[in-house]
Formats: C-alpha cells, sequence, structure tokens
C-alpha cells in the first residue's frame, strides 16, 4: 500500500499580499543594522598564550627525562657513525677516510657551536653585571663606582665605530660629574640614547607585525606563532643593540627572563590602561574584534619590548625617559587599520 502524498493542494509560488502603501514601506536606508554576535572585548590572547608557552617551568623529572633521552640518542648516534665508517674503512679505505673527515668536521662545527653559546652567555651576564653594579652605585650614590662601571661600559663600546664620538665626549666630560647620578646621566646621553632609539624602532617593528598578522590572518595558532617568533627576534636584536649578541640559548633564556619578569608584575593583561592608551574605548568598539585583537596584541609586544630595553640595557633608566607605552605603540600602529593607531 502506497502512502497517501503529504501536499494535498497544487504546488506553486506563495503570494503574501502587501496591504501597506508604498509611501510608507521603509527602504533599505531605514532598516535597522544587523546586530554583531555577542562577543567579549579584545584580550590579547595571542601574547597571553606566547608568555604562558615562554614561561612555562618543566619539573626537575621532566628535565632528567630529556637530558638522559638526549644522552643516550648522542651515544647511539655515535656508535652507530663509528661503526659504519669503521666497516666502509675496511670495505673502501679511500672512501672511509673521506666518510671520517666528514665526521670530524661536523664535530668540530658542534664544538664552535657550543663556543658561541657559551661566549654569548658571557656577554648576557657582562650586561647584567654592568647593570647590577650601576643600581647598586645609584642607590649609594657612589662616584668612584660609577667611574669604574661608566669605564666599563667605554670598553664595552670600544669596537664599535658609530659610538666612537660619544665615547670622546664621556671621556672628555667624566671629570665634570661630582655625583653618580650626574656621572650616568653623561653617559646615557652620550653613548646610550642613539641605541636607545634603534631598540625602540625593534620595539615599533615587532609591535607592528604582530597586530597586522593577528589582525588579517584568520588561522587559530597562527597569530601565537607569530606573535612568539616576532617576540624572539625583537628580544635578540635589543640584546644585539646593547651589546649582548645572545645566540639561540642565551636568546631564549633571555626570553623567559623577560616573560617571567611581565608575567609575575601582571603586565601580560589587558586592563582599562592598556585600552586607553591604545586606541580608546569609542575607536576600539567601531573595530572588528581581529583588529581590535591586532592592536591589543601589538600593544602588549610593545610591553615585552621596553621590559627587554630595561633588562639589555647595561644602565637602568634615570636620565633618559624609560619609552612610554602608548608612545610606542602610537608610533607603531599610526596609519595601520585607518588611524586607530592614533
Amino acid at each position: 500500500m502506497m502512502a497517501a502524498s503529504p501536499s494535498a493542494g497544487p504546488r506553486g509560488p506563495i503570494l503574501i499580499e502587501d496591504d501597506m502603501p508604498g509611501a510608507e514601506r521603509p527602504g533599505p536606508a531605514e532598516a535597522p543594522p544587523v546586530p554583531d554576535l555577542p562577543q567579549g572585548a579584545p584580550d590579547g590572547a595571542a601574547m597571553r598564550s606566547m608568555a604562558a608557552l615562554a614561561t612555562r617551568r618543566s619539573t626537575a623529572l621532566g628535565r632528567w627525562f630529556w637530558r638522559l633521552l638526549g644522552a643516550l640518542a648522542v651515544l647511539s648516534i655515535s656508535l652507530a657513525g663509528w661503526a659504519a665508517i669503521d666497516a666502509l674503512i675496511t670495505a673502501q679505505p679511500v672512501l672511509g677516510m673521506i666518510a671520517l673527515a666528514l665526521a670530524a668536521a661536523f664535530v668540530a662545527v658542534c664544538l664552535l657551536i657550543v663556543l658561541r653559546e657559551a661566549l654569548a652567555l658571557r656577554r648576557l651576564a657582562r650586561l647584567d653585571h654592568l647593570h647590577t653594579a650601576a643600581a647598586a652605585a645609584l642607590a649609594g650614590n657612589d662616584l668612584p663606582a660609577a667611574r669604574a662601571v661608566t669605564g666599563e661600559l667605554a670598553g664595552l663600546y670600544a669596537a664599535r665605530e658609530e659610538l666612537r664620538w660619544g665615547r670622546e665626549r664621556l671621556a672628555e666630560r667624566s671629570a665634570e660629574a661630582f655625583d653618580a647620578d650626574g656621572l650616568f646621566h653623561l653617559a646615557e646621553a652620550e653613548l646610550l640614547a642613539p641605541l636607545d632609539a634603534a631598540a625602540r624602532l625593534e620595539v615599533e617593528a615587532a609591535a607592528r607585525q604582530v597586530a597586522m598578522v593577528t589582525a588579517i590572518v584568520p588561522l587559530a595558532l597562527a597569530d601565537v606563532v607569530s606573535a612568539l617568533g616576532a617576540n624572539l627576534r625583537m628580544i635578540r636584536r635589543i640584546a644585539e643593540i646593547y651589546g649582548g649578541r645572545g645566540g639561540t640559548l642565551g636568546s631564549w633564556r633571555l626570553t623567559r627572563a623577560v616573560m617571567t619578569h611581565l608575567v609575575a608584575t601582571g603586565a601580560v593583561a589587558v586592563g582599562d590602561d592598556l585600552i586607553g592608551s591604545v586606541a580608546g574605548g569609542s575607536v576600539l568598539s567601531k573595530l572588528s574584534r581581529r583588529f581590535g585583537e591586532g592592536i591589543v596584541n601589538g600593544a602588549l609586544t610593545a610591553r615585552v619590548g621596553v621590559a627587554a630595553m630595561e633588562v639589555c640595557r647595561p644602565l637602568p633608566f634615570s636620565g633618559q625617559k624609560r619609552p612610554q607605552i602608548h608612545a610606542v605603540v602610537s608610533r607603531a600602529l599610526t596609519g595601520l587599520f585607518g588611524g586607530a593607531g592614533r
């Protein structure tokens, strides 16, 4: 038995009569706007995720696991490589000697990389030593200690030709300083002012890149990867500007130190001061969520950059003003989102 068709009436278009006269019918201009989906305010999720990745601490058991696993991997690869080279020397002496020479060159390159990383960590330690000594001299107003610090600072930049005029000016005018504050103000003006300007440009470039990628790339993890890569490059460049020239391990260690300081002080968070310094509440509310996230991530990147300047700078900010976040963000994002950075 076949079931009856559910449609009993004839098929065709359905006509709906409109009783409203044409003069009273609203047009497209009078139609109400489509409401936005309920979304929260931009919170800089990419930068907060990057900070969590950079500051994540492993347990002692986990560290020993990776150390032992690495040692076993190196031992296994070394034994397998030596066995292969020994067998090749027995079967084909010429090819075996070539393989042995290549293996020796590879080991030499690995040792050079280790040496470079050790020198990079030593340079970063020298910057930290100068910063600590300068802070102690400022706290105690110790002029002899301040002169020793400025002497080491001049030696740190002795090979920098672009700072030759500043070194000469510092040597000529250092006798005019009668306290530690005056001497450090002079050293900042003559030696560190151009380095501060170069580091500030690096911070602005990194903030601009993070903001742009966050705003235009819709992928879920692209903004996190971009923020992590841009901040790593920014911190490494800032260390190089101030004389650190950190290697891979040194840059990652410095990044962890900067991010740990920011997380501990609550700086990697979005508050009213950050929203106001970025674009103002009225402008930010008119932007799309992606643009808002881009602006906030750029502002948080600027916070990381200023913190990196404070960590890498051989002298604490005293005579020169510490870069203001809102000024850095304004210069970095001006024109990027149609004036939202202003």
